[in-house]
């Protein structure tokens, strides 16, 4: 066969479903050219705003790199044959859907480049927040999560608002459905809106030590259903969030200084100056231990087998294990003056007096 003598025009011009193959052949090039340079373009640019993001308050180029990151090939090459279609001449009904599925795919990317970008903002918040402030930590996360449900919900109204669905009558329909839904699941939805509430409201944040009910511990995770306090005894307590805001929580973490009250007794064979005495000592031992601050000491009352002493003082940190070596140090400076005055602590004493009986009376004898 002399290939020179073939009439290749003629084959450029043959149909074939409604398009010659030349434009076949354009809209296969086109296909194959935007899918190459797409990739190619993706890889470029996110090396550039990589470089950039990595300077100092660059916080526009860290949103652009991971938005570009976060571009799907599987996005790019349906866009390329979007193109490449437009050289031929494709049936309205295909050339619809096709029109469709590349702007429903193209609404979904952009669902996820924002959500990628949102990721990269909260991030950097939780960052600083785990630092400075961890009740903003608890904050960002529940408003992340609703954050994502919103944008979901968005776009997925505009995809099937894309695909030709009435999300009127959806919209409304999802409407009359919810009040059934809402209704069964209640308790679900009590505990969600108690989760927001401890986000904005802040009575108590991830890291604090908390006494419910009896129960004490430290909040290791403040869900949308339940919150979860490692207790002392060492198991974990899970908390419904709508019966923990229900209930009254001591939250010691915002203890900002401890009230100390404790007393104690001496015999009653103390005398009276030395009793006068005892409120000053006191003093001085509370005063020479620092970060604390001195209220009161008083001879506060007789007791069944002791004089009794009330002391109230503050402890300026809120740290337990500090205050109780504080009261450790005063203890054991009471006890070595009390040694040193000759001053003994009262413990429990009953003391019997027994009355002698007079002698009884001779009986006379009967003769």
């Amino acid at each position: 066969m002399n290939w020179g003598e073939i009439d290749w025009t003629g084959w450029l011009h043959l149909s074939v479903l409604g398009n010659t193959l030349a434009a076949w052949g354009i809209g296969l090039g086109l296909m194959l050219l935007v899918g190459s340079l797409l990739p190619l373009l993706k890889c470029q640019l996110g090396r550039r705003l990589g470089r950039l993001a990595e300077r100092d308050g660059a916080q526009l180029s860290r949103y652009a790199a991971e938005i570009v990151a976060g571009t799907r090939r599987s996005v790019m090459w349906l866009v390329a044959l979007f193109v490449g279609a437009r050289a031929v001449t494709l049936p309205p009904k295909i050339d619809a859907a096709l029109a469709s599925l590349t702007a429903a795919v193209l609404l979904l990317q952009a669902a996820l480049w924002a959500q990628r970008a949102l990721n990269v903002w909260l991030q950097q918040r939780l960052d600083r927040a785990r630092l400075t402030d961890a009740a903003g930590a608890t904050t960002l996360s529940l408003l992340g999560f609703v954050c994502r449900v919103a944008l979901w919900a968005v776009a997925l109204l505009m995809i099937l608002d894309n695909l030709g669905f009435n999300i009127t009558t959806l919209v409304a329909s999802l409407g009359i459905g919810g009040v059934a839904v809402a209704l069964a699941v209640q308790n679900i939805l009590g505990d969600l809106f108690a989760s927001l509430s401890i986000a904005l409201d802040k009575p108590f944040v991830i890291g604090d030590f908390i006494v419910v009910d009896g129960i004490a511990g430290t909040v290791e995770y403040v869900g949308l259903k339940t919150t979860r306090v490692r207790s002392l005894e060492g198991q974990q307590v899970v908390f419904a969030n709508a019966d923990l805001l229900k209930s009254r929580i001591h939250n010691y973490k915002r203890l900002y200084e401890r009230r100390v009250l404790f007393g104690f007794g001496v015999v009653y064979d103390t005398p009276p100056d030395t009793l006068a005495a005892i409120p000053g000592w006191v003093r001085e031992s509370v005063e020479a231990q620092p970060g604390t601050r001195f209220d009161r000491a008083h001879f506060k009352g007789f007791g069944e087998s002791s004089l009794d002493f009330e002391v109230v003082y503050f402890v300026l940190d809120p740290d337990y294990n500090r205050y109780m070596d504080i009261q450790q140090a005063i203890n054991l400076a009471l006890v070595r003056r009390f040694a040193a005055e000759g001053v003994e602590f009262a413990f429990p004493t009953r003391t019997l007096h027994v009355a002698s009986r007079p002698p009884a009376a001779p009986v006379p004898a009967h003769g």
